[in-house]
């Protein structure tokens, strides 16, 4: 929790707005954050509890916004599985950081002409 004056701010509801992210992409970021793996969809609905479709859903979202990568193993029997990781921690959280610092900015703009 971040304590602002009138107001306490739970830092992954922060993250989660900065990064415009869902519940269930920022639990998925998480969790990816978390464990240095690599991981398929089908492991990430297990240790999830969500619904396979959701973590296709979320994993996707998270590949587009570059959070996550994602690298392909062929089967010997055919076919293929992704697994996707967390890329880069400290790029997230200076994009965070970044963004905070804008939001700032701007707030000190517009309270300067009150």
């Amino acid at each position: 929790m971040i304590d602002f004056a009138c107001k306490k701010f739970d830092l992954d509801e922060v993250i989660k707005c900065v990064l415009g992210l869902t519940k269930s992409e920022f639990r998925l970021l998480k969790y990816l954050s978390e464990n240095d793996s690599k991981f398929t969809t089908e492991e990430l609905s297990k240790k999830l509890h969500l619904d396979k479709s959701t973590i296709q859903r979320s994993i996707k979202k998270l590949h587009e916004k570059e959070l996550v990568s994602r690298s392909q193993i062929n089967q010997s029997v055919g076919g293929y599985l992704f697994l996707y990781k967390i890329k880069d921690k400290e790029n997230i959280r200076k994009t965070v950081t970044e963004t905070l610092d804008n939001w700032t900015n701007t707030f000190k703009k517009k309270i300067s002409v009150w």
